[in-house]
């Protein structure tokens, strides 16, 4: 389990980002909303969290990189606590221990009087929204208007995916910094300096990340390389034993079982890009529907409480039909 971004302190996402955003800063041309683009896990939550501290005060550490802050600065605790005054963090909300599908409008509300509020305790006050692509489009609008009259000291940075799935006012409103894939070596150095993984492994997870050093993370371990490995073999191998299946749609019941789901689902949308990337013109473009039809499954699937069972069945119905056409 890879740490929160708030608790990370010597994962460096992208030196030249950082300074960019420091160079504004200290230029006195920090604008009042930052979208922060990327691939999932390429460090754009690390980032908005590296920056808050410094914009609440926390004493800079150029040692953890240019946005750097030591964890034990009076600041860095407050954030890590979840306790400073003048941070607010939306994301999915979790009840009765399921975590919501969307950001709703009610938590975006929470913006306006949150910045009509003096800072107690820095300069800045800061907001992050984790991600802005789970607003709905209630809490989509509500933060509009938020960006419409920019807060006098607050700065809000907006992590997002998949920027061309949000308002075209919400992206014209924000100053955009975009995040790149690691490359492989960086990310096997990476690897094996946070897991102490051996440099086969370390390569393994490397290749399975698709640039991201937030998958490389995930998938050093065991569990979710064996996952990618089992999603891969689906993909590209031959018809899935339907005894399989169903030995592995019988371990989703429960939250552990969503939590399996969710990383299978997570491994298998993988692959199926990763062939959609790699196939040749028609094939690629089949490939690449069938991604964007998977890619909703699984929020879709707690939304509406499908049977995961069955969504993992039709899922492998869909990749089998799309490799039959060749």
């Amino acid at each position: 389990m890879t740490d929160h971004p708030r608790d990370r302190f010597d994962l460096i996402p992208d030196a030249a980002t950082e300074e960019a955003f420091l160079d504004a800063l200290n230029r006195g041309r920090l604008h009042h909303a930052w979208l922060l683009c990327g691939v999932e896990g390429s460090g754009k939550a690390t980032f908005a969290y590296r920056a808050a501290r410094r914009l609440l005060g926390a004493s800079a550490d150029t040692t953890r990189g240019p946005l750097g802050a030591a964890p034990y600065d009076p600041v860095s605790r407050l954030v890590s606590a979840q306790a400073h005054p003048d941070l607010l963090v939306l994301e999915r909300a979790v009840e009765n221990g399921k975590q919501k599908k969307a950001i709703s409008v009610d938590q975006a509300r929470e913006l306006p009087e949150f910045f009509a509020k003096s800072p107690s305790q820095a300069r800045h006050r800061v907001a992050i929204i984790d991600a802005a692509d789970d607003l709905n489009i209630n809490a989509a609008n509500a933060l509009l208007k938020v960006l419409e009259e920019p807060p006098e000291s607050g700065v809000l940075f907006l992590v997002t995916h998949a920027p061309g799935r949000l308002l075209a006012t919400i992206r014209s409103r924000c100053r955009r910094l975009s995040f790149p894939i690691w490359a492989p070596n960086r990310l096997e150095t990476l690897v094996r300096n946070r897991t102490g993984a051996d440099p086969e492994d370390a390569r393994l997870a490397a290749d399975m990340a698709g640039g991201s050093p937030g998958a490389a993370l995930d998938l050093a371990s065991g569990a979710m390389r064996e996952v990618d490995v089992l999603a891969r073999s689906w993909v590209e191998g031959p018809a899935v034993d339907r005894a399989e299946q169903l030995a592995i749609a019988d371990g989703f019941r429960g939250a552990e079982g969503q939590a399996r789901f969710e990383a299978l689902m997570d491994r298998l949308i993988a692959a199926v890009k990763a062939r959609a990337l790699s196939a040749p013109g028609g094939q690629g473009a089949r490939w690449a529907e069938l991604w964007t039809r998977l890619s909703d499954l699984p929020d879709r699937t707690a939304a509406i409480n499908l049977d995961r069972g069955d969504v993992l069945a039709g899922a492998l119905a869909d990749i089998a039909r799309t490799k039959a056409l060749g």
